[in-house]
Order: structure tokens, then sequence, then C-alpha cells
């Protein structure tokens, strides 16, 4: 049995690869209501971007509860086995976690606003593609131009990469706040000149992440207000 650091550390790929899949699925299907439910739903007295903060804080709610309780049960199992220890760095990915049902629920919201079940598989396809792009296919993509240009610049735009995209940034923000500046060697050196420290690369995470929660929900919001539903 680990003690908190260390399944701490081992759980985070995990995180980053089944919290946003699950997270935007189940916002894709959620916020995707059938013709009749929508037209019932955007008729009442309440503005639609209420109605649409309302279903996104439920869905965060029932989705981050589900977390805790598997975080909960698995901290506790620990905690009786080798103590504390390392507890710290179990809840930042319990927190990392959290900030990304919210990212990856907003990115639903913007995929699915104005919707209706009838269209809901090419919504859901959609919503795939995001997850895919983000989770997956944005490293390699920023790997390989990174190996096309010189040193210098190849560092600054993986440094950039780590906190525009949201899964590096809680990626990074977690392993750096886990095992320190030496969760990725040199690159770990390179992102704290760049950033100018530790702090500041903190507060560059933690901007990135709020930019990501707001703007889609805000888009969607938007976009739900035009939308002639009917």
């Amino acid at each position: 049995m680990q003690d908190f650091a260390r399944t701490a550390a081992s759980l985070v790929q995990l995180v980053l690869l089944v919290v946003p899949l699950a997270s935007i699925v189940m916002g894709v299907l959620a916020l995707t209501p059938d013709r009749g439910a929508a037209e019932l739903l955007f008729s009442q007295p309440v503005q639609r971007g209420a109605v649409l903060a309302g279903m996104l804080f439920g869905l965060f709610a029932a989705l981050a509860a589900a977390q805790a309780c598997g975080f909960g049960a698995a901290g506790i199992v620990i905690f009786l086995q080798n103590g504390s220890d390392g507890l710290a760095a179990f809840l930042l990915v319990g927190l990392g976690s959290f900030a990304l049902t919210a990212i990856f629920l907003s990115l639903a919201a913007f995929v699915a606003a104005g919707t209706t079940g009838r269209r809901r598989v090419a919504v859901l396809a959609r919503a795939l593609v995001v997850w895919v792009a983000l989770a997956l296919v944005f490293d390699v993509f920023a790997l390989g131009v990174a190996s096309l240009l010189r040193s210098g610049h190849a560092s600054r735009l993986l440094v950039i990469s780590c906190i525009v995209n949201p899964v590096d940034a809680v990626r990074t923000g977690v392993l750096m706040g886990i095992e320190g500046t030496a969760a990725f060697g040199a690159a770990s050196l390179a992102l704290l000149r760049i950033t100018g420290g530790a702090a500041s690369a903190a507060s560059y995470i933690v901007v990135s992440l709020i930019l990501w929660i707001l703007a889609p929900a805000c888009l969607a919001a938007r976009r739900l207000a035009r939308i002639d539903i009917a």
C-alpha cells in the first residue's frame, strides 16, 4: 500500500484522461434536450443564461460529489494503512479533477448550446473531437512544431502550450505541486525561468483554468440567448 504522495502521482494521468471524457460526454447528453423538452424548458419566465447556469452547477455538483466519494474512500484506506504523509498532494489531485470537470462541462455547454435531441449524435461526436484534441492530439502537435524550432523558441512554445491547454495546465500544476521543481527535470527549470518563478507559473496556470471555465460558458449563454429553440 503506497502513501498519499505516490498514490497521487500515479492517479494524475488517469484523472487527465477519464475526468474530461466523462464530464464532456455527460454534459453534452444532459444539455442536449429533446425538441419538446427544450421548447418547454426555455419558454419559462427565466433567462436562458440562468437556466444554463443552473444546469451546469447541478452537473458539476453531481460529478464533483461522485469524485469526492471516490477520492474520499481511497483516502480513508490509505490513511488507515500509511497515515497522513503526502495528504496535500492527494488533495491537489482532487482539486485538479474538480477543475477539469468544470472546464469540460463548460466546453460541453458551448458545444451543445441551442441543439436538440435529434442532433445529439452529431453533438456528441463534436464533443469527443474536442476531448481528443485537448487530451491527446495537442501535445503531439506542440512537440512536432517545437522539433522544427531552435532550442529557445521551442522551450517557449512548450511552456506556453503547458499553460494554454487546460489538460496540460492541470498536469503541470499538480505534478509541480507534488514533486516541486524536479517534476520535469530541466523542463521545470525552463518553465520557471520563462514564467518568472514558481508563484508566477502558478498564477498563469490558475488564470488559464479560470478562463477555460468562464469563456466557453459565457459564449454558450450568448449563443443560447440568440438562437430560436422553437
